[in-house]
């Protein structure tokens, strides 16, 4: 009985071991062996980004009404003066933006009174968005306030403490309550006179940059804050004047 528990025992012993020799082999690498890379990592596509068309912005149309600082009066000692029919705390000091003849926009500035100040900003507004050229928009001092001297280099200007063309009443400029636009391209006519000079090309009222035609933008704009057009009188012709009484 012992020997063949013995045996059975060997005989156990013996099958395991063949099992084990028939197992896949394990064994670590013969030492000196290169080790395998681990496989690369590709980074995913990036997408190409077109390139993001430019948009031009166009200007913005900016105003400011101020009043008539001390620095102002100084220089507005040629276009007022004591004895005027308006003080100067009734002015007011507007700035605007324009196109000019090249399409530009540029900050313009003029003097009017203080009731007229909100509707001159609305108007030129207007004109801005039209896109209507405005060729100088100075005060009239820069020019010693000679108003031949303002109309010669084609300025627009409100406020003047001056006399009526060809009178001696004060003309609605003296009140701060008239504008003259483009004096070149929109003249003063009575009969064969016209003023400025240079204007006499547009006499005949061409259809050109600035040229102000009977209900056109221009005329509307200034309509519509109660501003009459001096080029509807019938003599003498001011086709530069706006002002709410039309004088």
């Amino acid at each position: 009985m012992g020997r063949r528990v013995v045996a059975v025992v060997v005989a156990v012993v013996v099958a395991l071991a063949g099992c084990a020799s028939s197992s896949p082999s394990r064994a670590p690498a013969p030492t000196g062996a290169p080790a395998s890379a681990p496989a690369p990592v590709t980074a995913p596509p990036v997408p190409a980004v077109e390139d993001e068309p430019v948009v031009a912005v166009a200007p913005a149309f900016t105003s400011t009404i101020a009043r008539i600082t001390p620095e102002l009066a100084d220089r507005m000692s040629a276009s007022w003066r004591p004895g005027c029919p308006v003080p100067l705390d009734d002015l007011r000091y507007v700035t605007v933006t324009h196109r000019d003849f090249a399409g530009a926009a540029v900050q313009g500035e003029l003097v009017v009174h203080a009731d007229a100040a909100d509707a001159m900003v609305a108007v030129f507004r207007a004109l801005f968005e039209a896109g209507y050229p405005v060729r100088s928009l100075r005060l009239v001092d820069d020019f010693g306030a000679s108003d031949d001297a303002s109309m010669a280099a084609d300025n627009t200007s409100a406020f003047n403490c001056r006399a009526i063309t060809g009178g001696t009443g004060w003309s609605e400029h003296a009140y701060g309550r008239a504008i003259d636009l483009n004096p070149v391209e929109n003249p003063y006519v009575r009969g064969g006179s016209v003023a400025p000079d240079a204007g006499r090309e547009f006499a005949a009222r061409p259809d050109a940059p600035g040229v102000i035609h009977q209900d056109d933008e221009v005329v509307r704009a200034f309509a519509s804050v109660g501003w009459q057009w001096g080029g509807d009188w019938e003599s003498p012709i001011d086709y530069q004047h706006f002002s709410p009484s039309g004088r």
